[in-house]
């Protein structure tokens, strides 16, 4: 069997010489929709690896050894900060030491909306008698990484960077550069890959326009506020999240509130997401014309790989179309 393997193995490394090409560097993803975007430029060269997998939720998700021993092989991580994946931030200082990190929220050309409280988006209920809004400016909002994407002490701004695509091409500009810092042998195919995916962003932006602009002026209520950005880039008008921070369920308070925003739009849509309590949408929309439906941010349903982050992105488009069109 050697005799065999081992002309075989030295005319691959020989063929790989003479392109230019070299071996797939190591590389460690955070979340799906950034996976997405990474999977896409390495096409061809080599698949990247995905921490939090299946139906976790970055805000809630706990390290396993597994990742750990991902985190110790990698020779490049993408994520997209502590503002987002809190549970990453000391893991990635102790394992990943040999790696270069890189951090999306620092990605040039990038648009960061601030954090929406006040009005519709309340600041964080804690479901606690007597705990008032933290309206007595930023030390109120010192809670570390308590509160995940919601981490004051990381600029203060909202970190669901991707669902916009003018961001989703920022990252692929700074996801292109660390490759090709790391892999300089498959320099060629990243430009190539990175060009492509940039023009496929770019129709899918025009895509999602057509999409939604038959709802544009109808107000819908979501489960956490996650869907700042695609509600910027796309006019579509969110009138309140059941909960600012996922990882914290709402009090009683907070649902009384939000069951009068419904009764107020009457004929409106409340979303659910996948992997966060679904009762608490009923609960909301009992007794009233409203209908339920379910957006997913994170991709939680869809498969990894490099078409998910255009799955996902006309997911939300469709469901908000399809709950928000019906008379």
């Amino acid at each position: 069997m050697k005799s065999i393997l081992i002309p075989l193995m030295a005319s691959v490394a020989i063929a790989a010489a003479a392109s230019g090409a070299t071996a797939a560097p190591d590389v460690v993803v955070s979340i799906k929709p950034v996976h997405s975007l990474v999977a896409a430029i390495m096409r061809g060269v080599g698949e990247p690896q995905l921490i939090v997998e299946g139906a976790a939720s970055p805000h809630t998700y706990n390290l396993r050894p597994s990742n750990a021993r991902k985190l110790e092989k990698a020779d490049v991580v993408f994520w997209v900060g502590p503002g987002l994946e809190a549970f990453l931030e000391k893991p990635l200082e102790a394992l990943a030491s040999k790696a270069t990190v890189v951090e999306l929220e620092d990605a040039k050309g990038l648009e960061k909306l601030p954090f929406r409280e006040g009005g519709p988006f309340e600041a964080h209920d804690h479901g606690e008698e007597g705990h008032e809004d933290h309206a007595d400016g930023e030390a109120a909002h010192d809670h570390g990484h308590d509160h995940g994407d919601h981490d004051h002490g990381h600029g203060a701004y909202d970190t669901h960077l991707w669902l916009d695509p003018a961001n989703a091409k920022a990252m692929a500009q700074t996801i292109e550069t660390a490759l090709i810092a790391a892999d300089a042998g498959n320099a060629a195919t990243y430009q190539a890959n990175t060009k492509k995916l940039i023009d496929d962003l770019d129709a899918l932006d025009t895509e999602l326009a057509e999409t939604v602009k038959p709802i544009k002026d109808k107000p819908f209520i979501v489960f956490h506020d996650a869907y700042q950005y695609f509600e910027h880039r796309y006019g579509v008008k969110t009138a309140g999240s059941i909960t600012v921070s996922p990882e914290t369920l709402p009090g009683a308070d907070r649902v009384k509130q939000m069951q009068e925003k419904v009764r107020q739009l009457g004929a409106t849509c409340v979303f659910a997401e996948p992997q966060f309590e679904p009762k608490l949408i009923s609960v909301i929309t009992e007794g009233t014309a409203a209908k339920s439906a379910t957006l997913d941010p994170e991709a939680a349903t869809l498969e990894p790989g490099p078409d998910l982050y255009f799955k996902l992105m006309r997911g939300i488009a469709s469901s908000l179309k399809d709950c928000l069109a019906q008379p």
